[in-house]
């Protein structure tokens, strides 16, 4: 009896969380576990692309990322959505969506941006293949973070907006008005990151002709953040998805107009190429960080920046996908600029954000 009892118990010994690999929590012999006051990254894995963030009004975090294949047999996830009390110990939800928007015939849901507007939760995103010549942005509504998001249709695509490449949207408020920004690479002269206005009630783009250029078009995933007397524009360049060889890193500029000029700390203009200063590239150990979500403020007042970015050692799952992994990095404050430690993911034990 003792060795049929063995071949049961052996399983459950062997995949017994902290004994080894990472547990469901991520947790394991080299990683901290919930309630630690370290972390170490991947906060989550195997793939969140292009995360977003948003806090919810059950206390949790809640963070979106690009359609992907994850290679584990569950096909490819419409939005794949994570949930986290603390920025590090993140668990699967769910899909954000039950089928595709109807308003294009084919393509991927990419680069979501989930913000709460009017008490709802609105979901830009893009709709697009690679080679695109008429990608689009579309927007869907839930009353809950998890979902399911009901689309509402398309905002614009490149035709309607005479920008080609139109992905990548975000979400901004300022100034008591609501405005998306959006925009990829492409090196026709139209190209570059726009920002646009939004109707009162954040589901329509009343006149496109006003859009107005912040960056080049060697920038993609805009993301643009208030601190202090400035709104800070954090933008990715170069090749996202080319696993190892990925060069994607985040360059930045400020401007105390949320529509610029967008300044570099040389004082040029993002929308000029070959600007930005640099805030985070690859390192030793990861290829291609960059297109982070918003920064999130802990109960210290510490900023903290969610980005993807591709393990060297690991660079694809078993479907092809780009692996690239959810990343969490301390922004610290230099006189008036967001820095990141090295300006590369840390790969160390790091204290780990303050949530009461």
């Amino acid at each position: 009896m003792i060795r049929p009892l063995l071949s049961l118990l052996l399983p459950l010994i062997l995949t017994c969380p902290g004994l080894d690999g990472p547990g469901p929590d991520g947790s394991g012999p080299d990683r901290p576990g919930p309630g630690d006051k370290e972390y170490k990254n991947p906060v989550f894995e195997p793939i969140l692309a292009d995360p977003t963030v948003v806090k919810a009004d059950d206390g949790y975090f809640y963070a979106y990322g690009t359609q992907d294949d994850w290679g584990d047999g569950n096909g490819s996830r419409l939005i794949p959505t994570v949930r986290s009390k603390d920025l590090v110990h993140w668990d699967y939800v769910k899909e954000a969506f039950t089928r595709k928007p109807a308003w294009k015939e084919k393509g991927g849901i990419w680069a979501p941006d989930v913000v709460k507007v009017n008490g709802k939760y609105h979901m830009y995103y893009a709709y697009s293949t690679w080679g695109d010549v008429n990608p689009g942005v579309g927007l869907a509504i839930a009353d809950s973070p998890v979902g399911p998001f009901v689309d509402q249709g398309k905002l614009f695509d490149s035709r309607d907006v005479e920008v080609p490449n139109s992905i990548d949207p975000f979400y901004l408020e300022a100034d008591g008005k609501k405005y998306v920004f959006w925009g990829s690479f492409s090196d026709k002269p139209t190209q570059g990151t726009y920002g646009v206005e939004l109707s009162t009630d954040g589901k329509s783009v009343p006149d496109l002709s006003k859009k107005v250029k912040v960056a080049a078009g060697d920038f993609e995933a805009v993301m643009i953040q208030k601190k202090g007397d400035y709104y800070y524009f954090l933008g990715s360049k170069e090749s996202c998805c080319e696993f190892e060889k990925s060069k994607y890193h985040v360059r930045m500029g400020r401007s105390k107009s949320i529509f610029g000029p967008f300044l570099d700390q040389e004082g040029k203009d993002l929308k000029e190429r070959g600007t930005g200063t640099l805030l985070l590239h690859g390192n030793d150990v990861y290829a291609g960080p960059g297109h982070n979500a918003r920064w999130v403020t802990d109960d210290a007042g510490a900023d903290w920046l969610l980005y993807h970015a591709i393990s060297k050692a690991e660079p694809r799952v078993s479907s092809g996908a780009n692996r690239r992994v959810l990343m969490l990095d301390k922004l610290t404050w230099k006189n008036g600029w967001p820095e990141i430690s090295n300006a590369g993911p840390s790969i160390e034990n790091r204290p780990a954000p303050l949530f009461k």
